[in-house]
């Protein structure tokens, strides 16, 4: 790496680290605000409605009531509100959470936070009494929010805060060719060997070839002496 890559790629990093520590201070900022207002809504008593509340441990059970005992408006009031109230937690925990099995985690700690404000509500508050149904509407609410927009801005973050800076990035070094095999000195010797075997076939083969033409020029050459006896 040149000196002129250092002051970007610091620069670069300083920038990541400030952006994670605003974003994070913004998010945590939101979670208190949030679990401010959520107390005032969920833990405030009611003595007016005392005789009315009771708890609730099957699920549906206070939704059929909705639709069959209240209003649409006054339905769609309960039920809504109940799923608005998970949204933020659909939007602030994904930057807490792992990203493996983000959104899994989400909806595990939505539904436990919200159980224990359940209960809360059904040992301590006045006119309040615990609700499985309320619990998965908050749920389903964090659901909601973390598909609309917590899984886009939170990816988004992890992206940006997780990226190495370009400029920073050093350059890998290219890699060196690996040096060509030279033969050893016992394959040498054995081409040399085998250059040297086909050398002497080949001369014998040669001289096997010239004893054999040898040969048969003499037995076609003329005998001069027989063929006197025999004119005699």
């Amino acid at each position: 790496m040149t000196a002129e890559a250092n002051p970007p790629a610091r620069q670069g990093t300083w920038v990541r680290v400030l952006v994670r520590g605003v974003v994070l201070a913004v998010v945590l900022l939101g979670l208190v605000v949030f679990s401010v207002l959520l107390a005032k809504v969920t833990l405030t008593p009611s003595p007016a409605s005392e005789d009315l509340v009771t708890s609730n441990l099957r699920p549906g059970r206070s939704l059929r009531q909705y639709a069959e005992d209240y209003t649409f408006l006054a339905a769609c009031k309960q039920a809504g509100g109940n799923l608005l109230l998970g949204v933020p937690f659909g939007l602030l925990l994904p930057f807490f959470v792992p990203r493996r099995l983000r959104m899994i985690r989400t909806t595990l700690l939505t539904a436990v936070a919200m159980a224990v404000v359940e209960l809360i509500q059904g040992a301590l508050v006045q006119g309040r009494a615990f609700d499985i149904d309320d619990v998965i509407l908050n749920t389903a609410g964090a659901l909601l929010g973390y598909f609309v927009l917590g899984r886009r801005i939170s990816h988004r973050y992890y992206t940006y805060t997780d990226a190495p800076a370009s400029s920073g990035q050093r350059d890998e070094p290219e890699p060196t060719p690996k040096p060509k095999r030279t033969p050893t000195k016992a394959a040498a010797k054995t081409g040399t060997g085998t250059k040297a075997a086909n050398k002497k076939a080949g001369a014998k083969k040669a001289t096997g070839t010239k004893t054999a033409a040898k040969k048969t020029t003499a037995s076609k050459a003329p005998r001069p002496l027989l063929d006197r006896l025999r004119r005699r």
